[in-house]
C-alpha cells in the first residue's frame, strides 16, 4: 500500500441557530454602517488546513473526520464541519 501526503481543507461554521457575535459585528457595525446594507447576514467560522499521510483521499477524509470528532476540535452542537477539499501535496 502506497502512502501519500495529502492536504485536507476544513471549515468549521456556526450552525444557523447558534449565536455568532463576530458575524453580527461584521454585518451590523461594519457593512451596514458603510452603506453595504444589501448584505443581510454574515456567519463567521474557522478555516483549518491539515497535512497528513494516508493511502488515498477517502482515507485522508476519514482520518480528519475522526480527528475532529474524537479530539473535539469542533462542537457538533453549535458548529458544522465541512471538508472542502482533499488533495495530494
Amino acid at each position: 500500500m502506497d502512502i501519500h501526503e495529502f492536504i485536507v481543507e476544513v471549515v468549521l461554521e456556526n450552525k444557523p441557530a447558534a449565536r455568532d457575535p463576530v458575524g453580527t459585528v461584521i454585518q451590523k457595525d461594519l457593512l451596514a454602517k458603510k452603506g453595504f446594507d444589501m448584505v443581510s447576514n454574515v456567519r463567521s467560522g474557522q478555516y483549518l488546513r491539515f497535512y497528513l499521510k494516508a493511502s488515498d483521499d477517502r482515507d485522508a477524509n476519514k482520518i480528519i473526520e475522526k480527528i475532529c470528532n474524537d479530539l473535539r476540535i469542533f462542537n457538533p452542537v453549535t458548529q458544522n464541519l465541512t471538508i472542502l477539499k482533499v488533495s495530494k501535496n
